[in-house]
C-alpha cells in the first residue's frame, strides 16, 4: 500500500526537497503538485535535477481532487497557507511547512506576522511539529504545524537543558549561522550572488526575528515561567545548513549529560563526545542533527553547538517524519539516507 501525497507550493525549495525525499520513500506516492504561478509546467522544467522522475505536472490548488489524497504537504508562504488549509476537506491530513499554525495564541501570531489570523478555529487543533517532543500528539493529529528551521535548531540544543534545570534561564545567548536557501527562492537584492558572496551579516537583530515567537512559546512552556533569550541570526554564503551556537551559564558536564540522556534513543539526533563540535557539512542533505558541548574557559560557562540541514531536518525532512507518524508508519521511513559529503 502507498499513501497518496499532494505537495502544495511544490515550486519552492521546500517543495522540491519534499519531492527528492519522497522519491525514495517506499510508502508515499506523489499524485499532485501545485505551483500556481507555474501551473501547467512540468516539474523538470522548474527543477531539472528531478527530470528522471515520473511526476504530475504542476497545477493550481483548485484543480486537485483531494478525495484521492491521503496527506497534503503545504509548502506555501505564511498567510497563504491558512487561507488554503481552512478550505481543505476535513478528512485530509495536512503537514504545514509555513509559520501559520506554529503559534498557539492568535494575538502572538498577529504580533509577529503583522496581521490577524484568518483560520483561528483550525489553529486550535494544530499540533506543533517538533517531532522529538510532540510525538504522541502528532500521531493523532489532522494538522501539524512544521517548526521554523531556526527555531528547530535552537530548540534541539536548548530545550532539554531548560527541562533538566541545568542552565540559568536568564543567561541564554543564541547565535545562528544560516544558509541562504532559508530565505526561499524569490528574488531579493541582498541574496544576489554579488551581495552575499564573500559576505556575512546579521538580520532581524535585537528581538525582531519572527522565530522568537516560537522560542518564547516553547521555552516558557517547558520552564513553566517566561523565558526570553538573546538571539541573533546571521546569513552566510552557503546554500544549505544552520549552525547554532548557544552560550549558557551551567556546568559543562551536566549540560552534556542532559543532552545525551534526552536524545539517547532518538534516531536523528546525535550528541557528540564531550568536547567535540559539529560542522554543517556533516549533516548536509540529511534529516540528522549533530550536537556538541564544549566547556568554556570562564568557569560555569558552557558552549553548545548544533547543526542541521535547514531544508531537510529544518523543514521537509521533519515534515515527512511527522507525516510518517500521522500515517501510522515508522517515523524513520524514507529518511535514513546518509549525509552528502563533501
Amino acid at each position: 500500500m502507498s499513501y497518496k501525497i499532494a505537495i502544495l507550493g511544490a515550486s519552492g525549495y521546500t517543495g522540491a526537497e519534499l519531492v527528492r525525499l519522497i522519491a525514495t520513500h517506499p510508502m508515499m506516492e506523489v499524485v499532485a503538485l501545485s505551483g500556481d504561478r507555474k501551473a501547467g509546467m512540468e516539474m523538470s522544467e522548474v527543477y531539472p535535477h528531478l527530470r528522471h522522475m515520473d511526476l504530475p505536472a504542476l497545477c493550481k490548488i483548485e484543480d486537485i481532487d483531494f478525495s484521492a489524497v491521503d496527506l497534503a504537504f503545504c509548502a506555501l508562504p505564511h498567510a497563504t497557507s491558512q487561507a488554503v488549509i481552512k478550505d481543505l476537506p476535513p478528512t485530509t491530513k495536512v503537514v504545514d511547512l509555513s509559520a501559520d499554525f506554529r503559534l498557539r495564541d492568535p494575538d502572538e501570531y498577529e504580533k509577529w506576522y503583522g496581521k490577524p489570523h484568518s483560520a483561528v478555529e483550525i489553529q486550535k487543533e494544530a499540533v506543533y511539529g517538533l517531532t522529538e517532543f510532540y510525538r504522541d500528539e502528532i500521531r493523532g493529529a489532522r494538522l501539524v504545524a512544521g517548526t521554523g528551521c531556526n527555531a528547530a535548531t535552537g530548540q534541539f540544543i536548548l530545550r532539554p537543558l531548560i527541562a533538566a534545570g541545568v542552565i540559568d534561564l536568564d543567561q541564554i545567548i543564541l547565535d545562528l549561522k544560516v544558509a541562504v536557501s532559508g530565505a526561499g527562492r524569490s528574488l531579493k537584492e541582498h541574496l544576489l550572488y554579488g551581495e552575499l558572496e564573500d559576505n556575512a551579516f546579521g538580520y532581524s537583530i535585537g528581538g525582531k526575528h519572527r522565530h522568537l515567537g516560537e522560542f518564547d512559546q516553547e521555552f516558557s512552556k517547558v520552564a513553566g515561567r517566561d523565558v526570553r533569550i538573546q538571539f541573533t541570526p546571521n546569513l552566510i554564503p552557503a546554500t544549505r545548513g544552520i549552525l547554532a551556537t548557544a552560550y549558557v551559564q551551567g556546568e559543562a558536564t551536566a549540560v552534556h549529560y542532559a543532552l545525551a540522556d534526552a536524545y539517547m534513543t532518538e534516531p536523528f539526533i546525535h550528541v557528540l563526545p564531550f568536547g567535540q563540535a559539529p560542522a554543517m557539512k556533516h549533516v548536509r542533505g540529511s534529516n540528522f542533527c549533530h550536537i556538541g558541548v564544549v566547556e568554556d574557559r570562564i568557569p560555569g560557562r558552557t558552549i553548545v553547538i548544533g547543526t542541521i540541514d535547514n531544508l531537510t531536518k529544518g523543514s521537509s525532512g521533519q515534515a515527512i517524519q511527522n507525516a510518517n507518524l500521522m500515517l501510522g508508519l515508522n517515523e524513520t521511513t524514507g529518511l535514513m539516507s546518509v549525509p552528502m559529503y563533501p
